[in-house]
Formats: C-alpha cells, structure tokens, sequence
C-alpha cells in the first residue's frame, strides 16, 4: 500500500512559474539564473532556463508569475522527533541524557491521537518553512501508538516522508537509559519493522514514502538490535538511521559498555555505508570523520539542538572536507524548539565561523547541505536540486519583505544571513501545498487548537 496524494491539494498537468527573478538551481553547474522560468509536467521538471531559452509555444495549465521571488529546491529535513512537538519549553537547562530522563514519564502517556496531531503540527511547521522532504525518527510506542499515526499525518499533508521506525530495547535494569516500561521486546521491534517496510515502503523514484530501519541509540538498543536491524535493512535494501556521538556522555557510555568510540562501535555493528546516516555526530574524532568519509556514511547536523543541549559544535567543515555526506536536521521540537530548516541553515554557518573562521562555511554551503546534502544523506538522486527530470519540489521565497531589504544585491546569501522567512510557494511532487504563503492541506487554526489540548493533558498526566 503506498500513500495517497492529499485531496486538498490542486494537481495539474503541467505549470509553469516564470520571470523568476532569481533561480538558485543547485544543479551540477550550481547555476544560479536571473529572469528564469520552470517547466513542470507530470509531476517532474520538464525544463528549465533563463528567459531568452523559454520556447515560445508552451501552454501550460497554469502560470505562476515569480517577478519579485527567489526560487531553489525543496529543503530536506534528515532528523526529527515530531511527537515532541507537544512537550517543547520543558527541562530548559539539561544535557541530553538528564533531558530524556525529564521526558520519557511525560512521553510514555503517548497514544495515537498524540502521535498523529503532533506529526501534522510538526509537517505543517515545516512545509511552511520550505521544507517540501521530511525524514522522522519516531522510537517510542506506548499504549496504542504505531507509526501509521505518522504516515497517515505525511499522507494529509502532503510532504514527502521517510518514516524511520525507530525503537529502544535496552531499560534501565539492563544498562540503559530507558525506563524498562517504555522498551519493546526486540522480537517484536523487528517483526513490525518488517511488517512496516512490506506494507508501505516504495523505493520508486519520484517516492513519496520510504520506511528506514532506526534503532535510537547506543545507549537505548543492544549490539544484537543493531546487528540484526543492519541485516535487515539490507535485505530489503532500505536505508539505516539512529544517534551517534551526540555529548560526552554518549562518548562516555561507549567506551564503558563496548570499549571503544561511537565510530567504532558503529563500524563493529555494520552500521557505516551509503545506505546510513548517523544523527548529530558532535564528538567524531578524526579517525572517526576518515572512517564516514571512506565508507560514504553519511551525518545529519542538527546546530540548534545540540546547542540548547550543550552538547558542542559538530566538525561539519572537517567533514565537508573529507568529503562526508553532510545534511540538516531541526531534531526533536522538545530539543531545538522550532522547525524551521533555513533557520538551522543560518545556524550551520554561524556555529562554524563561532571556532574562529570567518569563512568557516559560506551561505551557499549552508543552503547545499539543506537541499543537496540532505537528499545524498537520505540516498535519493530525485531531489535536492532543480534540473530536467528531478521531482517538482520547488519553493519560492518572496524578496520583498522587511527582513531582506538591503540584501537583494545577493538574495541567495540573503536566504541565509537575514532572518529566515517563511515560504510564499511550495510545490511538492508537481502539487502546490503552499500558496500565497498559506499552507492548503492542513485547517492550522483547528490542528493548533487540539494539538494545544493534547500537550496540555500529556505534559499534566492527563492523556
């Protein structure tokens, strides 16, 4: 079964957006293109260019005029919790580890409703943002929760989803960080992760769902979890996500229970390869980095997050260099707390320069690692840039608002360096989702009002 295109969402043959007046395409050749127009038809990029290459004999189904806009790829989110969506602003002055421990009593009065109205906060957060890709680490099922509560929110909203079936097996009485009530018996964690992955997975390009096998953590699942998870993944050939070397604490936890760095330990388990990414990844050590760099295992940054954790800056600049596939992650919105992926754009670059480099990562790399580096850590080729025959995820930015005056003469760089804006346009798979600034495929008002009735009962013990 794969999932359905959101029925409030207007689909057409094919459109046209024109007079862009700047194009950032991402393309190999990295274009960026003044006065340009896009093609869309069936769903793909059928062409592209600036105006003098625009054949004079289109007739489109629809025109969207770009004059005052600038336009590039659908960001793509590679980490998020969105449960956590109902349980922000709590435990304010934690490390990651005293956090978790604040959070997972509140989290284990989960159901299905909170699960499925926390994803559909969270998705419309990020669609209007300009996210158009999500990737979701859900790893906590108490009571009636599944990861269809998710799938079903991506489905309404229609934003493209990678659902990671996440999971902890590994409680307190057993070394863990968990609560012993909030594991899962590991049998089971892997007989619905099967079930997930043949009942709605679709490697196909153009996808708009693909399930990802997702153990939690190294201190939250056993080496057989990970060894078997790894197996399995394989076996069906979708790809592997989980947590890595986020604080000293995890670097800590490593060393002690498996005697050696997170980077090893994940060597060991058969967790490095073009089909993993590791979140955060603040405390790789060189050798570490080298390892990721050789095997093509690719890294999620999440800036804001590991900043209001105290959990460091991650070495992205030694990682660029080295040629480690890099993307962007807002995480768990208990953690960062906002959703915004431009915004951790603007991060990334200025957590980079805060080591001492002014030139530490430039805007334009920023944007590369929200757009291009996200779609290469996800294992896509359809996405992340705007060329003839990649996926209709296109999003336009509108220049004239107060937050970007004075920056016009480079609006690319402006994207990042000012304020983050929200998105005036967002085309996901050939659909308009967002248009004139307004998200089409979600009632916000009403999905704000029991969201806020939902973490109310959760965060009081009520649900």
């Amino acid at each position: 079964m794969i999932a359905h295109e959101p029925e409030t969402c207007n689909a057409m043959t094919t459109l046209l957006l024109k007079n862009i007046r700047c194009l950032a395409t991402m393309d190999e050749g990295r274009r960026e293109l003044s006065d340009a127009w896009i093609l869309v038809r069936d769903r793909k990029i059928a062409a592209l260019g600036a105006a003098d290459e625009l054949p004079p004999d289109l007739d489109p189904d629809r025109i969207i005029d770009l004059s005052n806009h600038i336009a590039l790829p659908g960001l793509i989110n590679t980490h998020h919790h969105m449960f956590q969506c109902l349980t922000r602003a709590l435990a304010q002055q934690s490390e990651l580890f005293d956090w978790l421990q604040y959070l997972y009593p509140v989290w284990s009065g989960l159901r299905s409703e909170h699960v499925y109205t926390a994803a559909k906060l969270a998705m419309a957060e990020l669609l209007l943002a300009g996210c158009t890709t999500a990737s979701d680490h859900h790893y906590i099922f108490p009571n009636d929760v599944e990861l269809e509560d998710e799938i079903r929110a991506a489905q309404e909203t229609g934003i493209r989803f990678h659902a990671s079936r996440g999971a902890m097996s590994l409680g307190e009485s057993d070394g863990g960080l968990p609560p012993d009530h909030l594991v899962e018996r590991e049998a089971d964690i892997l007989r619905d992760t099967r079930r997930l992955i043949e009942t709605w997975h679709d490697p196909e390009p153009q996808s708009m769902l693909r399930i990802v096998v997702a153990p939690t953590s190294p201190f939250s699942v056993t080496v057989d979890l990970m060894r078997e998870s790894a197996a399995m993944a394989r076996a069906y050939g979708v790809s592997m996500h989980t947590h890595l070397a986020e604080n000293v604490k995890d670097i800590n936890y490593s060393r002690e229970q498996f005697g050696m760095d997170p980077g090893r330990y994940a060597e060991g388990v058969g967790w490095v390869g073009d089909d993993v990414w590791h979140a955060h990844c603040v405390q790789l050590n060189a050798q570490e980095i080298g390892l990721f760099a050789r095997t093509g295992t690719g890294v999620c940054h999440c800036p804001s997050s590991n900043m209001r954790l105290a959990s460091g800056i991650a070495p992205i600049r030694q990682m660029l260099d080295q040629g480690v596939k890099v993307g962007l992650g807002v995480d768990g919105s208990a953690s960062n707390d906002s959703g915004h992926l431009l915004g951790e754009a603007r991060q990334a670059m200025l957590l980079q320069r805060a080591l001492g480099d002014p030139a530490g990562l430039s805007a334009r790399e920023a944007l590369e690692l929200a757009t291009l580096g996200g779609a290469s850590v996800l294992g896509r080729d359809d996405i992340g840039c705007l060329a003839s025959g990649m996926s209709a995820d296109i999003i336009a930015f509108r220049l004239d608002q107060i937050s970007l005056a004075g920056a016009l003469h480079d609006p690319v760089a402006a994207l990042v360096f000012c304020q983050p804006p929200a998105v005036d346009l967002s085309i996901i798979n050939g659909r308009i989702i967002v248009e004139d600034g307004s998200l089409l495929s979600v009632d916000a008002p009403s999905l704000v009002e029991r969201h806020n009735q939902l973490s109310a009962q959760l965060i009081r013990g009520e649900a």
